[in-house]
């Protein structure tokens, strides 16, 4: 990865951390728009990596219900 890419991810992790604590989610729109206006390469960085881990959690939260309805456990 990038030096870019690294701050990205690391600011989107810490953002999605502070959206399950708040619920707020409005803070990636006001993160990104913060970042569009002083380094459109971070913002880019920023929101795909907000983008992938998010898809990601939800794809594995998918992923572990279907397993655990295989195995009748929920």
């Amino acid at each position: 990865m990038s030096y870019i890419d690294d701050l990205g991810d690391e600011l989107a992790q810490r953002c999605i951390a502070a959206i399950a604590e708040t619920g707020n989610e409005d803070l990636v729109n006001d993160i990104s728009k913060l970042l569009g206006a002083t380094s459109q390469s971070l913002q880019e960085s920023f929101m795909t990596a907000f983008r992938v881990r998010r898809a990601n959690a939800r794809a594995n939260a998918l992923l572990d219900g279907k397993l655990a309805a295989f195995r009748g456990e929920g």
